[in-house]
């Protein structure tokens, strides 16, 4: 079955309808002008770089529209969208360039530099740069824009399994791997969402997560899209001008990564805007802690946690807003079309309250990863994406995850899951952020070590934040040393980068 064009029919049905709102830019387009852009640059693809179904574009750029019209100028084209992370430096670039083989880069200005030194080690044929002149060879995004026809391709070239987009994972663990994003993954998840919150074309979502990374050109875009809705696109993270826009815009879901809750909460002025307009806040891309659930909650915000992978989509989890807070710390229970169970080692389903490994199944899982069999292999076993995150659900049917299964360590035999413990450090007021890792001990054979970012003016110190754990943890649990550190290193999507906090560890 070939795909739907969802731009082209919100173009047929509401073609004055606010689409896109670009922030950096100023750029307001209706659903007709983003048809229009997004056939242009199919056509331009096709007929003017002869690129055939299943080629592969890069772009390198900061948030912007532009992101959305290549996305769906790929699904009009039947060629692939390869979203790269402008925090790489140019060996990581070029890995993912070199592995990938696009016949397209399309970059932005910013990235000029980047882009000289990123041509002496890969092939690209065809260079697109955004809001700047290009070279004689090389295009610049408003001249293909002209040269491709308004009215696009004929017929749409992509079915459900055809993959739309590689994601490339944020490499915690090594090497990234390209996740590959097919049209029934975003498909499946925009309904799935979508159906979570009840979007509808009333609705307005305000973007500020990277868009390459699935969160940003996922969640929300994918179903507000879908819906007919209205996105506004924020070029990178300000609080003080996230507020201005929520405000602005009258925006009605949002969903922001708990290092973004985490900065807004101390936001000085936070209460001075209006954000009664938004009816579903969300979070997602790595642990809410409860506390922040419960100090939002305390001035009227209830934050509905989710969770979802590069690989499923995104979506897989969210919690209800009935529950958000009576049951904070959880995922919720799947979405619509989404199938998950609890697995032991050795592929036994498991039951309530028992630990094990998430897996998940449905039209929202990835075909596997580019280039990559043994880890396709690895990860896709008889029908079922294994996470490689313990999780464990309730006897309500409610998931938590406990945490990444690299990530648990072994203390005097016991198994001790740091988000548990940073959990409970996050509880004390003097915490802005904490990572929890495990450290060799000739005795215990591990033990915890907490690195902790103190809030502006807060003073703490090793043995007050270690007493402040007795009787909240069992004693094993309790970190046997704490470090204080001015920031952790995380992914684009929020995540802490635990590798590279064991290397810093190891290094000292």
């Amino acid at each position: 079955m070939y795909h739907f064009d969802w731009i082209q029919r919100h173009a047929e049905r509401t073609p004055n309808k606010l689409a896109l709102v670009d922030d950096h830019s100023g750029q307001q387009l209706t659903y007709a002008q983003f048809n229009e852009r997004a056939n242009r640059l199919a056509h331009f693809f096709v007929h003017q770089l002869g690129l055939e179904q299943g080629d592969r574009i890069s772009i390198l750029a900061h948030n912007s529209t532009d992101y959305y019209f290549a996305l769906f100028a790929c699904a009009k084209s039947g060629t692939i969208l390869n979203t790269l992370n402008w925090r790489l430096s140019v060996p990581e670039l070029a890995f993912i360039v070199n592995d990938c083989q696009p016949k397209v880069m399309i970059v932005d200005e910013a990235f000029a530099e980047t882009a000289v030194a990123l041509r002496k080690t890969v092939s690209v044929e065809h260079w697109i740069f955004l809001g700047a002149e290009a070279e004689a060879d090389d295009w610049t995004y408003e001249a293909a824009l002209a040269a491709g026809d308004s009215a696009g391709i004929p017929d749409p070239r992509m079915k459900y399994e055809d993959t739309w987009a590689i994601l490339y994972t944020s490499g915690t663990t090594g090497r990234p791997k390209g996740a590959q994003v097919t049209y029934g993954n975003f498909f499946y998840n925009a309904v799935g969402m979508g159906q979570a919150i009840d979007l509808s074309s009333r609705d307005v979502n305000l973007n500020v997560l990277p868009c390459f990374h699935a969160g940003g050109l996922g969640l929300y875009a994918g179903p507000i899209f879908h819906a007919g809705g209205t996105l506004v696109v924020m070029r990178q993270f300000e609080p003080t001008r996230l507020l201005q826009l929520i405000e602005q815009w009258q925006v009605s879901v949002i969903l922001l990564v708990p290092a973004i809750y985490l900065m807004l909460a101390q936001t000085a002025d936070f209460s001075q805007y209006d954000l009664s307009s938004i009816r579903s806040w969300g979070s997602g891309g790595s642990s809410l802690p409860p506390s922040v659930v419960h100090e939002y909650a305390s001035r009227g915000i209830i934050i509905q946690q989710g969770f979802g992978m590069t690989e499923t989509g995104p979506t897989v989890f969210l919690l209800t807003k009935e529950d958000a807070v009576r049951k904070a710390g959880s995922v919720g229970k799947p979405v619509l079309h989404t199938e998950v169970c609890i697995m032991d080692r050795d592929g036994n389903v498991l039951g309530p309250n028992e630990v094990g490994e998430l897996c998940i199944r449905g039209g929202n899982v990835t075909t596997g990863y580019w280039n990559m069999p043994e880890a396709t292999a690895e990860a896709l076993r008889d029908g079922w994406l294994h996470s490689g995150d313990a999780a464990v659900y309730d006897d309500e049917g409610f998931y938590t995850i406990v945490d990444r299964w690299k990530d648990m360590f072994i203390s005097g035999g016991e198994n001790v899951y740091p988000a548990e413990v940073e959990n409970v450090i996050y509880q004390h007021p003097s915490v802005a952020e904490t990572a929890v890792i495990g450290i060799p001990h000739p005795k215990w054979q591990e033990v915890g070590l907490a690195l902790v970012v103190t809030k502006e003016g807060a003073s703490l110190t090793e043995q007050e934040l270690i007493d402040f754990c007795q009787g909240k943890l069992a004693r094993f649990k309790i970190p046997k040393q704490v470090r204080f550190v001015k920031e952790l290193p995380r992914t684009a999507a929020g995540k802490v980068l635990k590798r590279e906090l064991r290397e810093m560890v190891a290094a000292d």
